[in-house]
Protein backbone atom coordinates (compact mmCIF):
# COMPACT_ATOMS: atom_id res chain seq x y z
CA UNK A 1 0.00 0.00 0.00
CA UNK A 2 1.26 3.54 -0.71
CA UNK A 3 2.53 5.59 2.22
CA UNK A 4 -0.13 8.11 3.29
CA UNK A 5 0.75 11.73 2.65
CA UNK A 6 1.21 13.79 5.84
CA UNK A 7 -1.66 16.20 6.45
CA UNK A 8 -0.44 17.61 9.78
CA UNK A 9 2.86 19.23 10.71
CA UNK A 10 3.40 16.57 13.38
CA UNK A 11 3.18 13.83 10.73
CA UNK A 12 5.92 15.23 8.46
CA UNK A 13 9.02 13.01 8.61
CA UNK A 14 12.32 14.65 9.49
CA UNK A 15 13.87 15.89 6.22
CA UNK A 16 17.42 14.92 5.19
CA UNK A 17 20.13 17.18 6.58
CA UNK A 18 21.45 17.87 3.09
CA UNK A 19 18.05 19.17 1.99
CA UNK A 20 17.74 21.37 5.07
CA UNK A 21 21.18 22.87 4.45
CA UNK A 22 20.50 23.52 0.76
CA UNK A 23 17.09 25.06 1.47
CA UNK A 24 18.48 27.38 4.13
CA UNK A 25 21.38 28.39 1.89
CA UNK A 26 18.94 29.36 -0.86
CA UNK A 27 16.90 31.40 1.59
CA UNK A 28 20.01 33.20 2.86
CA UNK A 29 20.99 34.16 -0.68
CA UNK A 30 17.46 35.32 -1.48
CA UNK A 31 17.47 37.40 1.72
CA UNK A 32 20.63 39.12 0.50
CA UNK A 33 19.14 39.56 -2.98
CA UNK A 34 15.87 41.05 -1.71
CA UNK A 35 16.73 42.91 1.51
CA UNK A 36 13.53 44.97 1.23
CA UNK A 37 11.22 41.99 0.79
CA UNK A 38 7.86 42.50 2.47
CA UNK A 39 4.15 42.26 1.76
CA UNK A 40 3.45 44.27 -1.38
CA UNK A 41 -0.10 45.10 -0.36
CA UNK A 42 -0.52 48.47 1.38
CA UNK A 43 -2.07 48.43 4.86
CA UNK A 44 -1.85 50.18 8.22
CA UNK A 45 -3.58 47.67 10.51
CA UNK A 46 -4.81 44.07 10.70
CA UNK A 47 -8.27 44.86 9.36
CA UNK A 48 -6.89 46.58 6.28
CA UNK A 49 -4.44 43.75 5.65
CA UNK A 50 -7.20 41.16 5.93
CA UNK A 51 -9.39 43.05 3.48
CA UNK A 52 -6.70 43.73 0.87
CA UNK A 53 -5.51 40.13 1.03
CA UNK A 54 -9.03 38.91 0.30
CA UNK A 55 -9.29 41.43 -2.55
CA UNK A 56 -5.96 40.33 -4.05
CA UNK A 57 -7.40 37.01 -5.26
CA UNK A 58 -7.32 36.81 -9.08
CA UNK A 59 -5.87 40.29 -9.47
CA UNK A 60 -2.63 42.15 -8.77
CA UNK A 61 -1.40 43.90 -5.66
CA UNK A 62 -1.04 47.13 -7.62
CA UNK A 63 -4.72 47.19 -8.53
CA UNK A 64 -5.72 46.51 -4.94
CA UNK A 65 -3.35 49.21 -3.68
CA UNK A 66 -4.91 51.68 -6.12
CA UNK A 67 -8.40 51.29 -4.64
CA UNK A 68 -7.52 50.80 -0.97
CA UNK A 69 -7.08 54.50 0.02
CA UNK A 70 -10.62 55.36 -1.04
CA UNK A 71 -11.96 52.09 0.33
CA UNK A 72 -10.57 52.59 3.82
CA UNK A 73 -11.34 56.30 3.92
CA UNK A 74 -14.98 55.30 3.46
CA UNK A 75 -14.91 52.09 5.51
CA UNK A 76 -12.15 52.43 8.13
CA UNK A 77 -13.19 49.45 10.22
CA UNK A 78 -15.31 46.31 10.23
CA UNK A 79 -18.38 48.05 11.66
CA UNK A 80 -18.38 50.70 8.94
CA UNK A 81 -17.89 48.14 6.19
CA UNK A 82 -20.56 45.79 7.54
CA UNK A 83 -23.05 48.67 7.44
CA UNK A 84 -21.85 49.87 4.05
CA UNK A 85 -23.94 50.35 0.96
CA UNK A 86 -23.51 47.42 -1.44
CA UNK A 87 -23.76 49.55 -4.60
CA UNK A 88 -21.17 52.04 -3.35
CA UNK A 89 -18.78 49.25 -2.39
CA UNK A 90 -19.23 47.51 -5.75
CA UNK A 91 -18.38 50.74 -7.57
CA UNK A 92 -15.16 51.08 -5.55
CA UNK A 93 -14.12 47.51 -6.24
CA UNK A 94 -14.73 47.46 -10.01
CA UNK A 95 -11.03 47.96 -10.85
CA UNK A 96 -9.99 44.77 -9.03
CA UNK A 97 -12.33 42.48 -10.97
CA UNK A 98 -15.04 40.10 -9.76
CA UNK A 99 -16.34 43.13 -7.88
CA UNK A 100 -19.79 41.73 -7.08
CA UNK A 101 -18.40 38.55 -5.55
CA UNK A 102 -15.72 40.50 -3.67
CA UNK A 103 -18.29 42.96 -2.37
CA UNK A 104 -20.31 40.04 -1.03
CA UNK A 105 -17.17 38.56 0.56
CA UNK A 106 -16.24 41.81 2.31
CA UNK A 107 -19.76 42.39 3.63
CA UNK A 108 -19.89 38.85 5.05
CA UNK A 109 -16.36 39.08 6.41
CA UNK A 110 -16.85 42.41 8.16
CA UNK A 111 -20.21 41.26 9.50
CA UNK A 112 -18.64 38.13 10.97
CA UNK A 113 -15.87 40.18 12.58
CA UNK A 114 -18.48 42.36 14.27
CA UNK A 115 -20.74 39.51 15.34
CA UNK A 116 -18.09 37.13 16.64
CA UNK A 117 -14.96 39.14 17.45
CA UNK A 118 -16.18 42.58 18.47
CA UNK A 119 -15.08 44.06 15.17
CA UNK A 120 -11.43 43.12 15.76
CA UNK A 121 -9.33 40.77 13.64
CA UNK A 122 -8.43 37.70 15.71
CA UNK A 123 -4.75 36.85 16.11
CA UNK A 124 -5.14 33.06 15.99
CA UNK A 125 -5.15 30.91 12.87
CA UNK A 126 -7.97 28.70 14.12
CA UNK A 127 -10.17 31.78 14.53
CA UNK A 128 -9.16 33.45 11.26
CA UNK A 129 -9.98 30.45 9.09
CA UNK A 130 -13.55 30.41 10.43
CA UNK A 131 -14.19 33.79 8.79
CA UNK A 132 -15.98 33.89 5.41
CA UNK A 133 -13.49 33.82 2.54
CA UNK A 134 -10.43 33.32 4.75
CA UNK A 135 -8.25 30.25 4.21
CA UNK A 136 -4.86 29.33 5.63
CA UNK A 137 -2.97 31.41 3.05
CA UNK A 138 -4.83 34.60 3.94
CA UNK A 139 -4.66 33.79 7.65
CA UNK A 140 -0.88 33.31 7.52
CA UNK A 141 -0.44 36.59 5.66
CA UNK A 142 -2.34 38.41 8.39
CA UNK A 143 -0.66 36.59 11.26
CA UNK A 144 2.85 37.10 9.96
CA UNK A 145 2.54 40.69 8.80
CA UNK A 146 0.06 42.23 11.21
CA UNK A 147 0.68 40.26 14.41
CA UNK A 148 4.24 39.01 14.10
CA UNK A 149 3.10 35.39 14.37
CA UNK A 150 5.27 33.21 12.06
CA UNK A 151 3.40 31.70 9.15
CA UNK A 152 4.09 30.26 5.70
CA UNK A 153 2.12 31.81 2.85
CA UNK A 154 1.66 29.23 0.11
CA UNK A 155 0.59 31.24 -2.92
CA UNK A 156 1.19 30.22 -6.54
CA UNK A 157 4.73 31.66 -6.54
CA UNK A 158 5.71 29.94 -3.30
CA UNK A 159 4.34 26.58 -4.44
CA UNK A 160 6.08 26.80 -7.81
CA UNK A 161 9.46 27.67 -6.34
CA UNK A 162 9.56 25.06 -3.59
CA UNK A 163 8.83 22.37 -6.16
CA UNK A 164 11.46 23.71 -8.56
CA UNK A 165 13.95 23.84 -5.72
CA UNK A 166 13.16 20.21 -4.92
CA UNK A 167 12.10 21.01 -1.37
CA UNK A 168 8.83 19.09 -1.81
CA UNK A 169 6.77 17.53 -4.57
CA UNK A 170 3.48 18.25 -2.80
CA UNK A 171 0.87 20.34 -4.61
CA UNK A 172 -1.76 20.68 -1.88
CA UNK A 173 -1.10 24.04 -0.15
CA UNK A 174 -1.55 22.69 3.38
CA UNK A 175 0.83 19.80 2.73
CA UNK A 176 3.32 22.20 1.15
CA UNK A 177 3.08 24.43 4.22
CA UNK A 178 3.86 21.56 6.57
CA UNK A 179 6.66 20.14 4.41
CA UNK A 180 8.46 23.48 4.11
CA UNK A 181 7.87 24.29 7.76
CA UNK A 182 9.94 21.22 8.62
CA UNK A 183 12.95 22.68 6.75
CA UNK A 184 13.13 26.04 8.54
CA UNK A 185 12.96 27.41 12.08
CA UNK A 186 9.54 28.83 12.81
CA UNK A 187 11.00 32.31 13.31
CA UNK A 188 12.01 32.35 9.61
CA UNK A 189 8.65 31.36 8.11
CA UNK A 190 7.21 34.82 7.39
CA UNK A 191 10.36 36.23 5.78
CA UNK A 192 10.93 32.97 3.87
CA UNK A 193 7.49 33.50 2.31
CA UNK A 194 8.42 37.04 1.28
CA UNK A 195 11.76 35.96 -0.19
CA UNK A 196 10.22 33.24 -2.36
CA UNK A 197 7.25 35.32 -3.46
CA UNK A 198 9.52 38.22 -4.45
CA UNK A 199 11.84 35.85 -6.34
CA UNK A 200 8.87 34.24 -8.08
CA UNK A 201 7.54 37.61 -9.21
CA UNK A 202 10.88 38.99 -10.33
CA UNK A 203 12.99 36.10 -11.59
CA UNK A 204 11.60 32.57 -11.32
CA UNK A 205 8.59 33.13 -13.55
CA UNK A 206 6.02 30.43 -14.24
CA UNK A 207 6.41 30.20 -18.01
CA UNK A 208 10.00 31.29 -18.54
CA UNK A 209 12.27 31.57 -15.50
CA UNK A 210 15.39 33.69 -15.80
CA UNK A 211 17.71 30.79 -14.96
CA UNK A 212 20.90 32.34 -16.32
CA UNK A 213 20.50 35.42 -14.12
CA UNK A 214 19.21 33.64 -11.02
CA UNK A 215 21.22 34.15 -7.81
CA UNK A 216 20.41 30.64 -6.56
CA UNK A 217 20.84 28.78 -9.86
CA UNK A 218 23.73 26.64 -8.59
CA UNK A 219 21.51 25.01 -5.98
CA UNK A 220 18.39 24.63 -8.16
CA UNK A 221 17.65 21.20 -9.69
CA UNK A 222 15.26 22.89 -12.16
CA UNK A 223 18.04 24.99 -13.70
CA UNK A 224 17.53 25.03 -17.46
CA UNK A 225 13.75 25.38 -17.52
CA UNK A 226 14.41 28.91 -18.76
CA UNK A 227 17.29 30.45 -20.76
CA UNK A 228 20.65 29.70 -19.16
CA UNK A 229 22.69 32.46 -20.79
CA UNK A 230 22.95 35.57 -18.66
CA UNK A 231 22.17 38.14 -21.34
CA UNK A 232 18.99 36.41 -22.48
CA UNK A 233 17.89 35.62 -18.94
CA UNK A 234 18.56 39.14 -17.68
CA UNK A 235 15.96 40.49 -20.10
CA UNK A 236 13.33 38.53 -18.18
CA UNK A 237 14.15 40.04 -14.80
CA UNK A 238 11.67 42.44 -13.23
CA UNK A 239 12.47 45.08 -10.67
CA UNK A 240 9.04 44.74 -9.06
CA UNK A 241 6.05 42.45 -8.98
CA UNK A 242 3.82 42.35 -12.06
CA UNK A 243 1.51 45.30 -12.60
Amino acid sequence: MPTPTPTRAADVPKPPTSLVRRARKIDRVLAETYPDAKAELDFTNAFELLVVTVLSAQTTDKRVNAVSPTLFATYPDAAAMAAGDRTTLEEMLKPVGFFRAKTESLLKLSGALCERFGGEVPAKLDDLVTLPGVGRKTANVVLGNAFGVPGITVDTHFGRLVRRFGWTDETDPVKVEHAIGALFPKRDWTMLSHHLIWHGRRCCHARKPACGACPVARWCPAFGEGPTGYDEAAKLLRTEGRA
